[in-house]
């Protein structure tokens, strides 16, 4: 369990240290606030989120760790997965040579507001976690899974998707870009033909999900869909 605890470290601190390249080095300055506003939030909630799975739910800590295109074993979820690692490189990227060049220009109170949806899409996240430790970071059923209905699970069926779309598109405008978004857009299709992927695995392969479906009606927005 220690080097499944050195290797989480190990993880936060190289995204960090890559993430902040992504960002530095193609705005070819240090001198960009948001950027440093928003590291601050993406890592001190990473941190936090860590420190918790640590102390109260080490399995889910380990699944978690097995994520990303390499990870999973089917071949569409592997070229999905692909396709929006590329989305969030670029989500940081873009911002970053708008930053730069001076694409756009974003009001302070959008760049908060893009903080803001990026602090409670990891609050949300962090429900997630808490609420079910079968939250893999892969398509796959767990030997002892169980459905799980209560919590944000009794308000739509993907909780994780919805709480993780808030934090990609506060991403762009808590960096202070409009150019910013196109990734964000671009990402949806496949997040989308990810979340159906997912329940169509988890209909055929998790007793009682089928029945989920009947009860919890909608997938990411309330009363929407």
């Amino acid at each position: 369990m220690r080097n499944i605890n050195a290797k989480a470290w190990l993880s936060l601190v190289v995204l960090a240290v890559v993430m902040g390249l992504l960002l530095f080095v193609p705005a070819w300055t240090i001198h960009y606030w948001q950027a440093w506003v928003y590291l601050l939030i993406f890592t001190g909630a990473s941190l936090l989120t860590t420190l918790y799975l640590i102390k109260k739910d080490p399995a889910l800590l380990e699944r978690r760790m097995r994520g990303g295109p390499t990870a999973e074993k089917r071949i569409t979820q592997k070229l999905i997965m692909l396709c929006t690692s590329i989305g969030f490189i670029a989500l940081l990227v873009v911002p970053a040579l708008d930053h730069r060049f001076g694409w756009s220009a974003m009001p302070l109170s959008v760049v908060i507001g893009g903080d803001v949806l990026v602090t409670i899409g990891f609050y949300f996240i962090f429900r997630v976690y808490k609420e079910n430790t079968f939250t893999s970071a892969t398509i796959e059923v767990a030997e002892d899974q169980k459905v799980i209905s209560t919590g944000p699970y009794a308000i739509v069926r993907h909780p994780m998707y919805a709480s993780a779309l808030l934090y990609l598109l506060g991403t762009p405008l808590a960096l202070g870009s409009f150019w910013g978004l196109l990734p964000f857009v671009a990402m949806m299709p496949f997040l989308i033909w990810r979340l159906y992927d997912e329940e169509s695995f988890l209909a055929g392969n998790l007793s009682g999900y089928r029945e989920y479906q009947k009860k919890v009606r909608y997938r990411l927005l309330p009363h929407i869909w």
